[in-house]
């Protein structure tokens, strides 16, 4: 019997709010807040409940991310244990801002550039889970 794949994906753009540092850089922080995101949504997927976040591993910044940059966070989940569920998360820039034309460029990328990438476990309760992945 095959194992159920389960998979998110969000994709926001990037405001001038988000940007947290000279020249509208995007802080990291925030890349690991939409793992977090996805993280939430795949519990609800695997146990109908949204669980709890118990440890990043290996979170890894790899590009810029600034203002007007449109993200993709994908995550996956890898290991389905008793109560904890691994994932791992990637973000890919996949239009990106283009200042050095003007104020509102921006270029759809050809192949998107990976941001961040990272691994993490969360936990649901048994009493919480609803589902049985």
């Amino acid at each position: 019997m095959e194992e159920k794949k389960y998979t998110s994906l969000i994709r926001l753009r990037m405001s001038a709010k988000d940007a947290h540092y000279g020249g509208n850089l995007v802080d990291g922080a925030h890349m690991v807040h939409l793992f977090g995101d996805v993280a939430t949504e795949l519990l609800i997927k695997t146990d109908g409940d949204e669980g709890l976040f118990c440890a990043y591993n290996n979170v890894e910044f790899k590009a810029p991310v600034y203002a007007g940059d449109y993200i993709e966070a994908y995550g996956e989940v890898t290991h389905i244990g008793n109560t904890s569920r691994k994932m791992r998360f990637e973000a890919r820039k996949v239009i990106a801002t283009r200042p050095d034309i003007n104020a509102s460029a921006a270029d759809v990328l050809e192949e998107p550039v990976i941001v961040a990438v990272a691994e993490g476990t969360c936990v649901v309760p048994k009493e919480f889970s609803r589902k049985k992945p």
